[in-house]
């Protein structure tokens, strides 16, 4: 399992072996960027691999579908939700959420001098989505250890993932394992089952007022999925398919956008010019700091997009492969005929890294996307969410929180500071989403003055 690192070596099997390399007895990975597009599209019929995805333990979610006409028609119930007209509605969620964090900033730096911007960030993402989508804010944001107890739970199910695609019928004894034994024998999976069962009483909710007809003050997305006509071929998802769609959301949430902000904020203070730059053209836009800042005028800024870009390029919420089995009409790739069933798969790592799109990859360059031309041919390259039918469906409420928050902050703090990191300490574990190893976690960060 290379301790969350195979990713690191995969790239190392292409170098040798060149764009086409066998990764296990039944998949291929693939280098060549060009060939992206003819497995992750519009309208693919390449499934997910039920082998791979099936580890999750969340067989009843939109994402781990593996069927594309299943994956449809459930994804269809929830794209309304998460379209861009939807978080243009809600973005004051996002607005407040900003406001708290900014206000804890302040409240560290006067109290103790410093915060940990990485375990905000990850709050911040987790209280957006828990607000945005389920209308019960989890509230991390407002405490102390910036509801640290929750990582841990998502990190600590993290190698679990790699073991149970190798010994799926350990998972089901796992996942039923009595309460009363989780607490004796697993701290993550005992947190795993105290935070199902809220998540359970929270959709029972909803359930009773939707089945006696009640509107509440906001809809949330259980409403959006308790509904038949939600979409055409929908079925009204049990509770246990709720479950599983919520308990997605949140570790989706909780990773990638939560690292992405830290990526973005580490390097733009590390970088003296980086900073400036992006500084100034903040107050420029928005001369009074205490003023409106909305996520359309900030979309606008082309140097705060770059910078965002960049920091998706570097944090690969997902860094390691996404495995698709080929459909029956078989493929080709690089010279290679690969038959039906088999089972492919492409890394935004990989693609990232590559030094003939990103030259000097491993730098934080947000310059490479500034030119109109050349950013916009870079961006079919950009796989940090995905692509094609199951490109990541909170893209646009990703968006709008890594644009709304960092617009914030930086807007607010124009000199702050934070220590280097090696290039090992920003290395990630790869369970499927990236976590920091344990003992680097932390990105502290103080004023300068």
């Amino acid at each position: 399992m290379q301790g969350g690192s195979f990713y690191l070596q995969v790239p190392k099997l292409h170098e040798q072996y060149g764009p086409v390399v066998r990764i296990t007895p039944d998949e291929i990975h693939l280098s060549d960027p060009e060939n992206c597009e003819k497995i992750y599209y519009i309208g693919s019929r390449y499934g997910k691999d039920p082998r791979f995805y099936g580890a999750f333990g969340t067989h009843k979610a939109t994402f781990t579908a593996p069927s594309p006409d299943v994956h449809r028609v459930k994804r269809s119930a929830l794209n309304p939700f998460f379209s861009r007209k939807k978080v243009l509605e809600l973005e004051d969620i996002v607005q407040e959420k900003a406001d708290k964090l900014v206000r804890r900033m302040r409240e560290s730096f006067s109290s103790t001098g410093c915060i940990d911007l990485h375990h905000a960030f990850r709050a911040i993402s987790v209280d957006v989505i828990s607000d945005y989508a389920f209308g019960n804010c989890y509230g991390f944001l407002g405490k102390e250890n910036f509801g640290a107890e929750f990582f841990d739970m998502i990190r600590g199910f993290g190698p679990a993932f790699w073991f149970f695609q190798q010994f799926p019928a350990i998972q089901g004894l796992s996942l039923s394992t009595p309460f009363w034994l989780a607490k004796l024998t697993s701290e993550p999976l005992t947190r795993m089952m105290l935070h199902r069962e809220g998540s359970r009483r929270q959709i029972l909710k909803v359930k009773d007022a939707v089945d006696r007809g009640e509107k509440g003050s906001r809809s949330t997305i259980f409403h959006q999925l308790l509904h038949p006509e939600a979409t055409e071929g929908h079925v009204v998802p049990t509770v246990e398919e709720l479950e599983d769609e919520a308990y997605i959301m949140l570790a989706a949430a909780a990773d990638t956008t939560g690292n992405a902000l830290t990526i973005a904020a580490y390097n733009v203070v590390r970088h003296e010019e980086i900073y400036k730059r992006l500084t100034e053209e903040l107050k420029q836009a928005f001369p009074d700091p205490e003023g409106e800042i909305d996520f359309v005028a900030l979309e606008r800024l082309p140097y705060l997009t770059a910078v965002i870009k960049e920091a998706l390029r570097l944090s690969c919420g997902v860094p390691g492969r996404l495995p698709r089995v080929v459909p029956d009409v078989g493929a080709e790739f690089n010279g290679y005929h690969v038959p039906p069933g088999t089972v492919v798969s492409m890394s935004s790592w990989t693609m990232h890294h590559n030094e003939d799109l990103f030259p000097q990859s491993e730098t934080f360059d947000p310059s490479r996307w500034t030119d109109p031309v050349i950013g916009k041919s870079l961006e079919k390259y950009l796989f940090s969410f995905g692509k094609g039918s199951r490109q990541c469906i909170g893209m646009p409420l990703a968006y709008c929180e890594l644009y709304v928050t960092l617009g914030r902050l930086f807007r607010q703090f124009d000199d702050l500071k934070t220590a280097q990191k090696s290039r090992e300490e920003l290395r990630y574990n790869d369970y499927f989403s990236s976590y920091h190893p344990a003992e680097y976690n932390k990105f502290i960060f103080e004023k300068a003055r």
